[in-house]
């Protein structure tokens, strides 16, 4: 077992006082920042470490491989992603988040998790209990979260608050650290496309765009299990290397590289996107977005500011061959509505409502 950040190290005051005590909670499987794929590992670094920065004592439970500059506690040393078997990552997600918790209510105000299978240990526990929904809709997950109406919901997009009808609920967009994400003023003439190729993703639809326009498309993503016969079938043929190239899986570095010097990123989604922080990697870097409707892609994109939302590929193939946006605009509108100080100050605003609200009940 390896345990990081020990509980002789969190000082801090006590309940009634005024600095908060958070637990982080992310799923064992991949590390807190991510290497390459894992944008609710990316949310839970950027909350982490903006929490720290604003005052808020915070504690990340995560793989022993995460990086985060918070104190961070783990019990599996390495990552597993993708996992080998559905019923051996249902045991380690279980076992690490009921760990998790157990050792989080013996100290923290606030017990904020990623998962509807963390949520369903808050019955086993006095702290308050805030979930983040990471993923789309589905009615199995509505029917769980009905049982437990005192924990705290959090969309991330209005789109998906209004498939919700929880009663504690409210919508946190996702916010990411501006200084970690390169303005490029100068654009390549090129098409980029981040995220994992799927179907629901509609990597084909991008690359259907960039044969239609002429415009080379560089793709980046990774290639889960699932979606191998989709890649091999639908993506790796049109893969030559000169109009269509596939990057493979992109760290940091690679998305500063390959968004910020492209004249466009594609978000064709075919589903109802809960949010898609990387519109907003694409958007610091100074590079607008087209992207199909669907779910939260309205809430992201400001058509004729940060992109366009279009209809159809016709419509996209027409809004790539007329690209006239200014970078430095389209960062300035990432600063106003999608930064890590904004999200913070939001997330520490829900958890003194929170415990204001535990507070009132207690003295009841």
């Amino acid at each position: 077992m390896q345990t990081r950040g020990y509980r002789s190290d969190i000082s801090g005051e006590s309940r009634t006082g005024p600095t908060l005590k958070i637990a982080l909670i992310a799923t064992p499987f991949i590390s807190v920042p991510p290497a390459d794929y894992g944008g609710t590992e990316l949310f839970v670094a950027h909350l982490a470490e903006g929490l720290q920065s604003a005052g808020v004592e915070t504690v990340v439970y995560a793989n022993g491989e995460s990086t985060v500059s918070t104190k961070c506690r783990s019990i599996y040393a390495r990552s597993e992603w993708p996992t080998k078997s559905v019923e051996k990552a249902w045991l380690r997600e279980l076992n690490h988040e009921s760990w998790a918790v157990h050792d989080a209510a013996t100290y923290c105000d606030i017990i904020h998790v990623q998962s509807a299978q963390a949520a369903m240990l808050s019955r086993f526990v006095k702290q308050t209990v805030v979930l983040t929904l990471h993923g789309p809709h589905e009615l199995g997950l509505s029917e769980v979260y009905a049982f437990y109406p005192d924990v705290y919901y959090v969309c991330i997009s209005d789109a998906q608050c209004k498939q919700e009808a929880m009663p504690r609920m409210r919508t946190i967009h996702h916010g990411i650290d501006l200084n970690q994400y390169r303005l490029v003023k100068q654009k390549q003439q090129y098409l980029s496309f981040i995220g994992r190729i799927a179907p629901i993703k509609g990597t084909h639809l991008a690359i259907e765009v960039a044969k239609r326009t002429g415009i080379p498309l560089k793709i980046a993503g990774e290639v889960q299990p699932v979606n191998r016969e989709y890649f091999e079938r639908k993506i790796k043929p049109e893969l030559d290397g000169s109009l269509v190239e596939y990057i493979g899986p992109a760290n940091l570095e690679v998305k500063n590289e390959l968004l910020g010097n492209s004249m466009a990123m594609l978000f064709p989604i075919q589903w109802n996107e809960p949010f898609g922080l990387v519109m907003v990697e694409a958007m610091a870097c100074g590079t607008p977005v087209l992207a199909m409707p669907g779910g939260s892609v309205q809430e992201v994109v400001r058509d004729g500011i940060s992109g366009y939302t279009c209809r159809s590929v016709r419509q996209m193939v027409k809004r790539a061959r007329d690209m006239n946006f200014d970078p430095v605009a389209i960062r300035h509108y990432v600063a106003e509505n999608f930064s890590i100080e904004r999200m913070v100050s939001a997330y520490i605003e829900l958890y003194k409502d929170a415990i204001a609200h535990s507070n009132l009940r207690e003295a009841a």
